[in-house]
C-alpha cells in the first residue's frame, strides 16, 4: 500500500469505443455534427433571448441560462473525444482529466437545478397566473440562478477534490470516451466508501428534484383538467410540452442506466446512455424550444428581417 501511496498518476487512456477504423470515422462525423449544431443552437437561442424583448420573462430567462451551461458542457467534452478518435491519441493528462469531471459534474447539476426552476416557473404560470409577475419577480429569478451556481460548484468541488485524492495504481485505462466519475473511481486502489456515500447522496439530490419537477406536473395538470374550455387547456399545456419533453430527454437515460441490471455489455451501454445526455440532449434542446414555441420562432423571424434589412441598406 505504501508503495502504491507513493505513485504519481500523470496520465489516463480513455477508450471511446470498441470497433473498426471505418465506424470510428463515422462516429467522429456524427459527434462533430452535434457538436456544432449543439453549439450553433444553442448560441442562436441565447442571442434571440438576450436581443428580443419580448423574450425577457423568468420562462426565458432559465432557458438562456440552460443553453449557456449546455455551450459550456459539450465543449468541455466532445472536443477531446472528437481529438482522440481523429489522431488516436487516447492519453489524457490527470489534471486535464480532473478539470474535465469538474466541468461534467459542474454542468450536469447546473441542468437538473435549472430544469427544476423551469418546473416551478411553469407550475407558477399555471397554477397561480395572476400571481406570476409577482412571484417570478427579476430579483427571484436572479436569487434562484445564483443559488444553482453556487450548489453546482461547491458539488463539482468537493467530488473533484476527492477523486484526485485517490490513489490509481493497477490500471489507467478509462473504458469510457470521458473522464466520468464512475469508471474512474473504479480504477482506484484506494478505499471508496466515502466518495460511493457522497456519489449516494448526490443521486439522492437528483431524485429529490425529479420528485419536484414532477409533483409540480401533477398540480399543473390537476389545474388544467379543472380549465372549462379546450383551448384554455391546449394553451396551458402547449407553454409546458418543450420542458416535459426537455425533461425526458435528460432523465430517461439517467434513470434507464441505474436501472437496468449490469452485465457484460453494460459499460459499453453506458457509454451510448451517456451519449444522450452529454451529447444529443444539448444538441436537441434548441430545436425543442423553437420549433415548438411560437414566441422564439417569432422571434427568430424579427432577427432574420431584421439583419436582411441592414444588409439591403448596406448594399445601397
Amino acid at each position: 500500500m505504501n508503495d502504491c501511496a507513493n505513485i504519481t498518476v500523470t496520465e489516463f487512456y480513455l477508450t471511446p469505443f470498441f470497433t473498426s477504423r471505418m465506424n470510428e470515422i463515422l462516429i467522429f462525423i456524427g459527434f462533430l455534427f452535434m457538436y456544432l449544431l449543439a453549439i450553433v443552437g444553442n448560441l442562436i437561442i441565447i442571442a434571440l433571448i438576450c436581443a428580443v424583448p419580448q423574450l425577457h420573462t423568468p420562462m426565458y430567462f432559465f432557458l438562456c441560462n440552460l443553453s449557456s451551461i449546455d455551450v459550456i458542457y459539450v465543449s468541455a467534452i466532445l472536443p477531446k473525444m472528437l481529438s482522440i478518435i481523429l489522431t488516436e491519441d487516447k492519453t489524457i493528462s490527470f489534471y486535464e482529466c480532473m478539470t474535465q469531471m469538474a466541468f461534467f459534474v459542474c454542468c450536469g447539476n447546473a441542468d437538473i437545478y435549472i430544469l427544476t426552476c423551469m418546473a416551478y416557473d411553469r407550475y407558477v404560470a399555471v397554477c397561480s397566473p395572476l400571481h406570476y409577475f409577482l412571484i417570478m419577480t427579476r430579483k427571484v429569478c436572479f436569487i434562484l440562478v445564483i443559488v444553482y451556481i453556487i450548489l453546482s460548484y461547491m458539488n463539482s468541488l468537493v467530488l473533484t477534490l476527492s477523486i484526485s485524492a485517490l490513489s490509481f495504481c493497477y490500471s489507467q485505462t478509462i473504458n469510457h470516451f470521458f473522464c466520468e466519475i464512475i469508471p474512474v473511481m473504479e480504477l482506484s486502489s484506494s478505499d471508496t466508501k466515502r466518495m460511493k456515500m457522497i456519489i449516494s447522496m448526490e443521486d439522492i439530490c437528483v431524485l429529490a428534484s425529479l420528485i419536484f419537477i414532477l409533483t409540480s406536473y401533477v398540480r399543473i395538470i390537476s389545474t388544467v383538467v379543472k380549465i372549462r374550455s379546450s383551448s384554455g387547456q391546449l394553451k396551458a399545456l402547449s407553454s409546458c410540452s418543450s420542458h416535459i419533453i426537455t425533461v425526458l430527454l435528460f432523465y430517461g437515460p439517467s434513470i434507464f442506466m441505474y436501472m437496468k441490471p449490469e452485465s457484460e455489455d453494460s459499460k459499453e451501454q453506458d457509454k451510448i446512455l451517456s451519449m444522450f445526455y452529454v451529447a444529443v440532449v444539448p444538441m436537441l434542446n434548441p430545436f425543442v424550444y423553437s420549433l415548438r414555441n411560437k414566441d422564439v420562432l417569432g422571434a427568430a423571424r424579427k432577427m432574420a428581417k431584421v439583419v436582411l434589412n441592414k444588409n439591403r441598406f448596406s448594399k445601397h
